[in-house]
């Protein structure tokens, strides 16, 4: 689960055939956070990429309470996110993002390996 930015990523869920199990997985985080979120299973990536980093950065800016109750939530390791750089809001809640989609790939990978 190494990869170096969001687009590689997504295309390994792609590949993976669990690019539709993460969109069902982001939903269903963003919903136990109480933060609407709507993706359509045909979103192509670019265009997820792009909706969780503006959700992630109106969190940042405008709701702080409910973009930490979204990172205990999705469960972003602790070390992961205290390794962001801090430049500013938007690169901020671009490497946020891709915390978050790492962490629920994992999940999605690990239920899709060990549910059989």
């Amino acid at each position: 689960m190494n990869f170096p930015n969001s687009t590689e990523l997504l295309q390994n869920a792609k590949d993976q055939g669990l690019y539709d199990k993460l969109v069902i997985q982001l939903e269903k985080d963003f919903g136990l956070a109480n933060i609407p979120i709507d993706f359509s299973l045909d979103v192509e990536p670019a265009d997820l990429r792009a909706t969780l980093h503006e959700k992630v950065y109106f969190l940042i800016l405008e709701k702080f309470v409910d973009y930490l109750n979204l990172l205990y939530i999705v469960d972003v390791p602790e070390k992961d996110f205290k390794e962001i750089q801090v430049t500013d809001a938007v690169e901020v809640a671009e490497q946020v993002s891709f915390l978050i989609l790492k962490r629920e790939l994992q999940k999605v990978w690990l239920k899709a390996r060990y549910s059989h």
